[in-house]
């Protein structure tokens, strides 16, 4: 809901605060008083193109704040969230447009500096102005179906499950399709590689236990001289081993002979132990270490190819394996691929047809809900001064290549001011009194479905009077009803069915011309309608007159 709006600077308006309520409220004055600059101070808050011709003359720059109150719910909070703008819930939210004399503006909310694109997306979500010029709510089609969906009360959960189902469906066939191709491309490639695979087949941990075997092979060639030098030394009958061994046997026979003969036994008997030792370690090196030609070369065969396969195919030696059980499950898929497609085929098809169902149930539900609406949009006509005019809500079934998750339908409202006349658009064939009594008619209707938390209708009461002036006004009062309406008016008879009246005027001193707004009390009220009753003279019968309207409500 509007709460506020502040004008500083914009035309005649030097300085304007004012407050608004929940409602029907009138704003009122004479031709030419400055109800438009309102309307075009306002439209500057919610985002319209700024025009510097709106600056007061002398002054620098126009300024323009409207300050609304939205639930939490509300999609503005939304929109909000997703632009990354701070908004307290329960704080007001101000929309606020700078325009310079000298070209330029800035738009902000909250403070906040934003786009005036994002400034008129936010305001197009607060505020309906529906006018001769109005290009926005009802007049856009984009919006009718939805504003349809609302009024019959239809749920798309189940057409919408469908089309997700279908082009699901369909995205998996997509992927199945590009992979078989490719695989197709690659299937000589994939046979060659899976032989060569199979036939190598390579094991885990079998690269670096084949580089451990050469290494050690590799040093066994190296010192095999070494061992056998080393084993000439210590064996044999001039061996060191053989020659310790009778050093001990003569110490043996005279060890008793003095104790540090003893002794001296004692100490060749650990040489024997620890050369004998060492004789077993020098076997048992030789043995680990022997060097056989043909199995190093077997050894450095295997590894070579194993670690050229494994470049070949950028992986690691140790991914050769898993490599190989890929490349064979991509040739099964191939050999498969076949009868896979032709599955996922009948798959895509089934879900199509159950979204075709469910979008032609939500085209029966929609038809019947247009019938609906027509016959409640043409019990508003007669009343409002269009009896001769007719309403059509068209449901026309769309291309395939346009359906979506809101089903098959194109819903178009529609109009022909006279018999005969062929019907189009409501912006394109009625002019501009009829255009506002036609979107009442509809917002009556459709009791504001998909409506904005403030609407305002610009002199909907225009070329009318009497009787259809009070069945607009009365219809304005019902749809006010728990919501916010501003009604531009010349017609007593809806402003008297107003909640609260505002009167534009415009005063001169001679130099200066300035638009003032004021708020009418009950008397003032009273006097205000009696001018428009009446003219520029107030006779007691006019205000009479204002009082019967005004009791009447």
């Amino acid at each position: 809901m509007l709460t506020g709006l502040s004008i500083r600077d914009v035309v005649l308006i030097e300085a304007l605060d004012l407050r608004f309520e929940n409602g029907l409220g009138a704003l009122t004055g004479e031709t030419g008083a400055g109800k438009s600059i309102l309307l075009d101070a306002l439209g500057l808050a919610l985002g319209v193109r700024a025009d510097s011709g709106l600056v007061r003359q002398g002054a620098e720059r126009a300024v323009v704040s409207a300050t609304f109150d939205i639930p939490a719910s509300h999609p503005a909070g939304a929109l909000l969230t997703e632009s990354g703008l701070d908004a307290e819930p329960g704080e007001p939210l101000i929309l606020r447009r700078i325009v310079k004399a000298d070209g330029g503006s800035r738009a902000s909310v909250n403070d906040q500096p934003v786009s005036a694109a994002l400034l008129r997306e936010i305001g197009g979500l607060l505020v309906e102005i529906h006018g001769q010029h109005d290009d926005r709510g009802l007049l856009n089609a984009k919006g009718h179906r939805a504003l349809l969906d609302a009024f019959g009360g239809v749920d798309l959960t189940k057409t919408g499950k469908a089309w997700s189902d279908w082009r699901t469906a369909e995205s998996v066939l997509a992927d199945a399709r590009a992979e078989v191709e490719e695989a197709e491309r690659d299937r000589d490639f994939l046979d060659h590689a899976v032989k060569e695979l199979r036939a190598l087949a390579p094991q885990p941990g079998e690269e670096a236990e084949l580089a451990e075997a050469r290494a050690t092979m590799q040093k066994g060639d190296r010192i095999s001289g070494d061992l056998a030098e080393i084993t000439e030394l210590l064996d044999g009958s001039e061996g060191s081993l053989a020659k310790l061994r009778q050093a001990a046997r003569r110490a043996d026979r005279i060890a008793g002979e003095h104790e540090v003969l003893g002794e001296a036994l004692a100490a060749l008997d650990r040489a024997l132990i620890e050369a004998d030792l060492a004789e077993e370690k020098l076997a048992e090196a030789a043995h680990i270490l022997a060097f056989d030609p043909a199995r190093l070369d077997e050894a450095e065969t295997r590894l070579f190819d194993i670690r050229a396969l494994a470049r070949k195919h950028r992986v690691e030696p140790d991914a050769l394996p898993a490599l190989a059980e890929e490349m064979a499950a991509k040739l099964e898929r191939i050999e498969a691929g076949g009868a896979h497609l032709a599955k996922l085929e009948a798959d895509v098809a089934a879900k199509r047809d159950a979204y075709i169902a469910a979008a032609e149930a939500l085209h029966a539900k929609r038809a019947k809900s247009a019938k609906a609406l027509d016959k409640a949009v043409a019990a508003e006509l007669a009343p409002l001064k269009l009896d001769a005019a007719q309403f059509r809500t068209s449901v026309e079934t769309l291309d395939e290549s346009e359906w979506t998750a809101a089903g098959q339908d194109r819903v178009a409202f529609e109009i022909s001011t006279n018999p005969g006349a062929p019907f189009g658009p409501l912006g394109k064939i009625a002019s501009g009194g009829e255009l506002s009594r036609f979107i009442l008619a509809l917002k009556v209707a459709l009791a504001e479905q998909g409506g904005a938390g403030t609407m305002i209708f610009d002199e909907i009461d225009r070329g009318v009077g009497g009787a259809v002036a009070s069945a607009i006004g009365e219809r304005l009062a019902r749809l006010a009803e728990g919501t916010q309406l501003l009604v531009v008016t010349h017609s007593p008879q809806v402003a008297a069915r107003a909640g609260h009246q505002w009167q534009i005027a415009k005063t001169s001193d001679g130099l200066v011309t300035r638009t003032s707004v004021q708020r009418l009390d009950e008397g003032e009220r009273r006097e205000e309608i009696a001018r428009m009753l009446s003219g520029a003279e107030i006779t007691d019968e006019a205000r009479a007159q204002a009082d019967r309207l005004l009791e009447g409500v």
